[in-house]
């Protein structure tokens, strides 16, 4: 989000107030930098790009130099792709599942680690590494908000962002939950409105994602 990577406070406190994660997959890095635009544009500078593709570490580069995104590099498996996005300027890492390799080399780095957790003993190694925030993952088929809902109970300082399978039908359930930082979804940047570079879709449909969210977050107060 600047040419300084910010503290995992400071990414924690962003993510809070975003409420909403955009989970994005590249295919072309020149779409990257207007894709960042739309959803500056659409009320929500964050964005999780996913190692899924080879422009994977271009594109957040691209994003990176607009210096408006709090940039997030999603499906991040090994020491060497964590290497490659701070290298980028991702500001925080997402892993899928829990690896200790890649949350120490994080810490290494001084960035922000977000692995993936579906389990008691998941979160529970997680905390033994000094984390406060996991991702739950895949969300919607790990017991859903009562799965958070659940785990919040022994866990009372864990914060969980839930991500997978969740869509503007179920965001509410996620978001009424005290330990839910933020929500993880893709619904407001299809790949395919993406690859067709029909940023004004994803434009649209990021500014109503960023209207339900306050919605519910309003009548949650």
């Amino acid at each position: 989000m600047s040419s300084s990577t910010p503290s995992p406070a400071d990414v924690l406190s962003a993510l809070g107030r975003a409420r909403l994660v955009p989970v994005v997959v590249v295919d072309d890095v020149a779409d990257a930098a207007p894709l960042g635009g739309a959803l500056v544009d659409g009320g929500l500078p964050v964005a999780e790009v996913t190692f899924r593709t080879p422009a994977a570490a271009d594109a957040i580069r691209a994003m990176a130099d607009r210096g408006d995104v709090l940039l997030g590099a999603g499906t991040v498996l090994t020491p060497t792709q964590v290497d490659q996005a701070v290298a980028a300027g991702a500001d925080y890492v997402v892993s899928p599942g829990l690896s200790r390799a890649v949350v120490e080399r994080c810490a290494e780095h001084g960035v922000l680690a977000v692995p993936g957790t579906a389990t008691a003993t998941e979160v529970q190694a997680a905390t033994e590494l000094g984390l406060t925030t996991v991702k739950f993952f895949p969300a919607g088929t790990s017991g859903g908000a009562a799965g958070i809902a659940a785990l919040a109970g022994p866990f009372a300082g864990v914060r969980f962002v839930p991500t997978g399978g969740i869509g503007p039908g179920d965001l509410a359930q996620y978001l009424r939950l005290p330990a839910v930082t933020a929500v993880g979804g893709s619904w407001m940047v299809p790949r395919d409105r993406v690859r067709a570079r029909d940023f004004g879709t994803v434009r649209r449909l990021t500014a109503d994602a960023v209207a339900l969210v306050r919605t519910h977050d309003r009548s949650a107060t």
